[in-house]
């Protein structure tokens, strides 16, 4: 069976035990603070599990991607190196929310496996929790008695809490899990060791396939476990790993899943899959990275420098790093892999083929970007190895590594740390390198290092939540905010949340009018009023469903009846903006095309941004005509056009935007502003007609990333009170310049008179300076074979004393040069020495210019024979001079 025929039937199977098929939730967790990639199947159903949503369906089945490369469930290190991890897999799954439990759960998964896969009986081993005395959990023996009726006693085995009690992360839904192992070894060697042996003993042959988990319990935050308002089934089968059995093959990589890749791979390098580890490993690290990049971009995530962007570029950095240095490939190569990827999974993840284009586009400038940094940091290792030899080395970062250290054959673990931190090395690329250099790497300094950046991100990030307290009785929370902004309303339950040393609290009311952000648009602010206080509400978002109200204070009396009343200014600004939003978007995509997508939005009070798929600057001309169009839209004053819970597929098939990335429940609320013009799936909130927007002006536009552009636009007050200040700016203008009849090309020949004058200026440096290189060529002292000046100069800038540095050299052999200027009242250091005093005595302009700098309270470097300071105390610079003289050797 081909890997789409496995998974097909995977689905069919359930469909046929009453299962409702969904969709896989996007790749990237939005509205869980605890999560930042779905790194398991259940992620989607957390607030089913918690008891904080509506259960639509009893028995669910679907195909998760899912992303494991931080926190807890990290594989990033294995992956390529081994069979069968991976940053992105698929997690095939099969549910059930307070109907069966482990009596169908077991028997259906032994049916799938045995009657359907027709995997052999005598190669499959369970595993069931044997308990747990700290915790008071005794051994699973309900699942052991359901498993005899299939499997035999001692295929039956015992697994402690890491390995049978599945946990999602610190807290949250959890409880005892029975997994299912594959035994893959040729039957020689299965006859002379037991597989029960090897069952989680990280065999690469004997590998769990399947994981049945039965939730029963919530961690609490303080380790404790809580029984659940019902008994679930959360299954787990890696879709990777399926196939793998299935097809006969003793490595994922060695499926249908990953071959086109590899061996697409294989062809473009020349060198052939199967012949050598290293190359060999490079392949899976490729063709498994472009799987987790690719994916994450499709479904809004673009690379960055923090969060989970961050966690997307070191991925792919990772894999680009594999192609240049095992591959040979040194121009970027990964972005052809999305046309192949987007094609295998046509039909099953659709997310990926609609954007090829535009994901491919984004993979290509992500590795030119990483290339041009890679040739740097080779260029800076490669210097600093030779530059070693000269005396100290100073970094950017006032980190050094000296003479001695060198002597040693170590490369300083701060070094190895700016490479891996400011060029995205990785530390085995460094080791190698250094290897080659007959050098090795202070490890345990990188670790100090590392671990002291780790440390700095968690206190950064840190945030103390402690558990729900309840008040009153009751799980649904009601939202009326797009109806009404005032009402009554009571506290369900509330918690304390300390980050960055700030103390605030959470409430959940039994109704709220507060909007949650959520899709771009911030969230209510406003008033909580009971029993004669104000309880300031200063923000609202959402969390696994509920939403959840930040206050600096608790009520006095938490059981009180409450009004709840949202800021109506700020929601109304607000609206203005999301409103504008969608007339926009419709707006490039007539202008631009159809290609346009929203690749993000912030709508705020004050300003709205809003983010598109675009691969060229947007001109002028067209910026004017997008912003013509939305306030034709605005002077229309069209009428909000919103339907409520309507059919997810109804609403696509009358040709609706959906955005991806979003994970759209089976019904849909539809905003329309002209029908054929703008109609979205939304949950914001809009005005009732667009004429109370105003005025709609866009204030920049700009590159975000490889790929995407961004508009940054105000409406309303912000957009009058913009324009009234560009009036009074020009009228300002008009006054100075004497109120000209043609302000621009006034404006255009004063441009050109200062430029006239900027160059007879420069003519005039210039000459002065030609003049004082024959004055400063007099005053040559020779000490030891070396021509030596020290001396103030009066030039206007730093350009003008590199000039006459770069002439004495040409006509003074054997130069050492050190020029001291005060510009504009700062200190400033020049050195020039001649390459034949480099070679032969070892002489370093960089290293001179930062002694001589700490007479001026300042820093500098450079090459050895050029290198500048400035500084902060310009009566040093006397000092400096007299002291230049002491390098001479």
């Amino acid at each position: 069976m081909t890997a789409q025929q496995i998974r097909q039937q995977f689905l069919d199977f359930f469909k046929s035990k009453e299962h409702q098929i969904v969709s896989s939730a996007p790749i990237v967790v939005k509205n869980d603070p605890t999560l930042m990639f779905t790194n398991a199947g259940m992620n989607q159903f957390k607030d089913l599990f918690l008891g904080e949503a509506t259960i639509k369906y009893l028995r669910v089945a679907d195909t998760q991607r899912c992303l494991r490369v931080s926190g807890k469930h990290n594989d990033l290190e294995e992956v390529g190196i081994d069979t069968y991890h991976h940053t992105m897999f698929e997690m095939l799954g099969n549910w059930s929310f307070g109907d069966y439990f482990k009596k169908d759960a077991i028997a259906w998964s032994w049916e799938l496996l045995t009657a359907v896969y027709q995997l052999p009986k005598n190669r499959l081993y369970v595993t069931i929790f044997e308990g747990d005395d700290k915790e008071g959990l005794p051994k699973d023996q309900e699942a052991f008695d359901f498993w005899k009726q299939f499997v035999d006693e001692d295929k039956i085995l015992l697994g402690n809490k890491k390995d049978n009690f599945w946990e999602m992360g610190e807290t949250g839904p959890c409880g005892p899990c029975s997994e299912i192992h594959f035994d893959s070894r040729p039957d020689e060697e299965r006859s002379q060791i037991e597989g029960a042996t090897l069952v989680n003993a990280d065999h690469p042959q004997v590998i769990e396939i399947w994981n049945n988990v039965f939730m029963q319990f919530n961690r609490l935050k303080d380790g404790s476990l809580k029984t659940l308002p019902a008994q679930h089934v959360d299954t787990g089968m890696g879709f990777e790993r399926l196939v793998r059995v299935i097809q006969n093959k003793t490595s994922n990589y060695d499926t249908d899943v990953f071959q086109p890749m590899i061996q697409f791979i294989a062809e473009k390098s020349g060198i052939a899959y199967g012949k050598e580890e290293k190359t060999d490993i490079a392949m899976r690290v490729m063709s498994d990275h472009i799987r987790a990049i690719a994916f994450a971009i499709a479904d809004g995530q673009l690379p960055s420098n923090n969060k989970a962007g961050y966690v997307i570029r070191r991925i792919l950095r990772r894999a680009v790093r594999y192609a240049y240095q095992y591959l040979n490939l040194k121009e970027p190569f990964l972005n052809q892999l999305v046309p192949l990827l987007a094609d295998q999974f046509k039909g099953v993840f659709d997310e990926l083929y609609s954007q090829k284009d535009f994901v491919q586009k984004v993979v290509l400038e992500e590795e030119n970007s990483f290339l041009r940094t890679l040739e740097k940091g080779i260029s800076r290792f490669e210097g600093i190895i030779t530059d070693g030899f000269t005396g100290v080395h100073h970094f950017e970062n006032e980190k050094a590594i000296s003479i001695d250290e060198r002597l040693t054959d170590t490369v300083s673990g701060n070094f190895a740390f700016e490479l891996y931190d400011t060029f995205g090395f990785p530390i085995d690329l460094t080791e190698l390198m250094a290897r080659e250099k007959g050098l090795e790497v202070d490890m345990q300094g990188f670790e100090t290092e590392l671990q002291k950046q780790k440390e700095r991100s968690r206190a950064a990030t840190a945030v103390d939540t402690e558990d729900w307290i309840k008040v009153t009785v009751g799980d649904e929370v009601e939202f009326v905010g797009y109806d009404d902004l005032e009402i009554h309303a009571h506290i369900l339950k509330y918690r304390k949340v300390t980050a960055k040393g700030k103390e605030q609290y959470q409430l959940v009311l039994d109704r709220t009018p507060f909007y949650a952000e959520s899709g771009g648009q911030v969230g209510d602010a406003g008033l909580l009023i009971g029993e004669g206080e104000e309880i300031k509400i200063t923000d609202t978002k959402k969390e696994n469903g509920l939403f959840i109200h930040f206050v600096d204070a608790l009520p006095k009396n938490l059981e009180a009846n409450f009004v709840a009343r949202v800021d109506s200014q700020k929601r109304m600004l607000t609206e203005n903006n999301h409103s504008a939003t969608h007339l926009l978007h419709a707006a490039l995509k007539m202008v631009l095309g159809s290609h346009v997508n929203q690749k993000g939005s912030l709508v705020n009070e004050n300003v709205l941004r809003f983010d598109f798929s675009h691969f060229s600057k947007v001109t002028d001309e067209e910026l004017k005509k997008i912003e013509g169009i939305v306030n034709e839209k605005i002077r229309e004053n069209i009428a909000l056009k919103e339907e409520r819970n309507v059919p997810y597929q109804q609403a696509l098939d009358s040709g609706v935007t959906a955005l991806f990335g979003e994970k759209y429940g089976d019904f849909v609320r539809v905003i329309t502003f002209q029908d054929g013009y703008s109609k979205e799936l939304c949950g914001g909130t809009h005005v009732p007609t667009t004429g109370q927007i105003g005025y709609f002006k866009i204030v920049s536009e700009s590159a975000v990333a490889a790929g995407v552009r961004r508009i940054e636009a105000i409406t309303a007050i912000k957009a009058e009170t913009f324009i009234n200040e560009q009036d009074e700016l020009l009228k300002s203008l008009k006054e100075i310049l004497k109120k000209p009849t043609d302000l621009a090309k006034t404006v255009e020949a004063l441009v050109e008179e200062n430029n006239k004058l900027k160059k007879e200026v420069e003519k005039a440096v210039l000459a002065k300076a030609s003049g004082l290189k024959d004055e400063l060529k007099a005053k040559v002292e020779n000490i030891n074979g070396i021509n030596f000046i020290a001396e103030m100069v009066a030039l206007p800038n730093a350009e003008a004393i590199k000039n006459v540095a770069y002439q004495l050299k040409d006509v003074v052999e054997n130069l050492y040069v050190v020029l001291a200027a005060n510009i504009d009242d700062k200190p400033l250091l020049t050195v020039m020495i001649s390459e034949n005093l480099i070679k032969e005595k070892g002489m370093n302009a960089g290293n001179i210019v930062r002694e001589l700098a700490k007479e001026i309270q300042g820093g500098g470097g450079g090459q050895p024979f050029f290198a500048t300071a400035g500084g902060k105390n310009v009566e040093g610079l006397i000092a400096a001079l007299t002291k230049a003289k002491s390098f001479i050797v």
